[in-house]
């Protein structure tokens, strides 16, 4: 409880000063009733009743347990931006030095929209770092613009000795250089959104036929059989910053015997990955989809969540990550959803779920 006092009692209360429960207090019992499976701010203020003798061994909770009022004004009026600085400092406490990939991608939050505006639900940029096996950043795309939203986020973090990577919406001069500012290398994939740069690259590659070749596979998954092979060569005479490297991935995959047509993947890279190290990073970013947003929407229930007032929606967002941090670090082998019940049901795992993030 200290390190989340540490890093989150900073958080300006937007509540009137008479308010009767403590605001780290709130956040604390909101993250301990999400990792017991809590949906929503109803759920939270049935969990904390249900509990209180549980979570008064760690928090005070003098007023008695926050109802749902409470949870609700408090993430509806909470300011995101300070309330993410907080996580980023809490997860980095925790993680130490990171190392590998540093994953950046979109997700919506489907369930978090105004009635009368389904087309457009909340739009976040989330940040995992796939090594660690933690979400590290989050920060809403403002306009659903997820560029903006990735280049706030990396602001908050130092990613000395990473890879970034990003797909081809983050091919861009200010993206790289928002990259190389935190201390990291980046993995930009490139595409024809970037005509000039694709034609540049692919004369590269041309021009070094006998460049080393690296291959992966046969691999099977999803009843599809795939063979990859990549090639790295210098980047020359291409005005891009900090950039290194051309890299080209080959996947060719073939479904029940019919091939399919090849599918070819190029990346910029500010520093010169080894094709073998390409093939592994470019392989990584993806976990970023299967461990990180399959697993909020699946297990955490994140697009079914229907908080869509004010700052809840993008606040309760928050939430779930550090759960799932928290769940998916803890030593037990059991899935996510295993250990969201076994939360729920024993108390002394759920203790050790709180006390192992140090």
């Amino acid at each position: 409880m200290e390190e989340f006092v540490a890093c989150f009692g900073g958080v300006d209360d937007p509540r009137a000063s008479n308010a009767r429960h403590d605001l780290v207090e709130v956040m604390f019992v909101a993250l301990v009733a999400t990792l017991c499976g809590a949906e929503d701010c109803t759920d939270m203020a049935l969990f904390a009743r249900s509990k209180l003798g549980f979570l008064r061994q760690i928090v005070k909770l003098e007023a008695g347990p926050p109802s749902h009022d409470t949870f609700s004004r408090v993430f509806r009026l909470l300011a995101p931006e300070p309330f993410e600085a907080a996580f980023a400092r809490f997860t980095a406490a925790f993680a130490g030095r990171l190392a590998g990939v540093v994953a950046i991608d979109g997700k919506a939050v489907r369930g978090a929209y105004e009635r009368g505006r389904k087309a457009s639900p909340l739009h976040l940029v989330n940040v995992w770092a796939a090594e660690a096996r933690l979400v590290i950043g989050q920060r809403l795309a403002p306009g659903r613009n997820e560029v903006l939203g990735a280049q706030q986020a990396l602001a908050l973090l130092n990613l000395e000795g990473c890879i970034v990577t990003a797909d081809a919406l983050h091919c861009r001069v200010d993206t790289a250089q928002a990259i190389l500012a935190t201390g990291a290398d980046y993995a930009l994939a490139l595409k024809a959104n970037q005509p000039s740069l694709l034609a540049q690259a692919e004369r590269l590659m041309q021009g070094a036929p006998d460049q080393a070749v690296a291959q992966s596979g046969p691999a099977i998954a999803h009843d599809r059989l795939e063979h990859r092979s990549a090639q790295v060569v210098p980047a020359q005479g291409i005005d891009f910053p900090g950039l290194a490297a051309i890299g080209r991935v080959v996947s060719q995959r073939s479904l029940a015997g019919q091939c399919e047509p090849d599918t070819v993947r190029w990346f910029l890279l500010s520093t010169p990955l080894s094709a073998e190290q390409l093939l592994d990073v470019a392989r990584t970013h993806w976990s970023i989809e299967n461990q990180v947003h399959w697993v909020l929407d699946v297990d955490l229930r994140e697009d079914a969540a229907r908080s869509r007032k004010d700052n809840a929606p993008q606040n309760l967002a928050l939430i779930r990550k550090l759960a799932l941090n928290l769940l998916r670090t803890h030593k037990d082998k059991a899935s996510i959803k295993g250990k969201i019940k076994k939360a729920g049901w024993d108390d002394d795992f759920l203790l050790s779920l709180l006390t192992h993030m140090r």
